[in-house]
């Protein structure tokens, strides 16, 4: 069994509250969800209005895999138009940890 963990760090545009903030990043979560069938959620900068902290979590059987799903999500969340991609950091555990 392979796990894989994801920290996407991103910057908001033009965000003036967290109500704002919350509209962007619900949105995000759910497609990255959906797409990757991933456990997601934002995992810090809660009182931030501007920066987000999102994690992402996948398990399988074949590390390749894990790599290719947590390279997708980083690669979708990127590619959005209305943040910035600050920092992605991951972490492994495999059967040899």
């Amino acid at each position: 069994m392979y796990v894989g963990a994801l920290e996407l760090d991103v910057l908001f545009g033009d965000v003036h509250s967290l109500k704002q903030k919350r509209s962007l990043v619900r949105p995000l979560i759910a497609e990255v969800r959906r797409r990757f069938e991933v456990s997601v959620a934002e995992a810090g900068h809660l009182d931030l209005h501007r920066r987000a902290l999102i994690g992402v979590a996948v398990v399988a059987a074949d590390g390749a895999h894990v790599r290719d799903v947590l390279d997708g999500c980083e690669r979708l969340v990127a590619q959005r138009p209305e943040l910035e991609l600050l920092s992605a950091h991951r972490r492994f555990v495999g059967p040899e940890d």
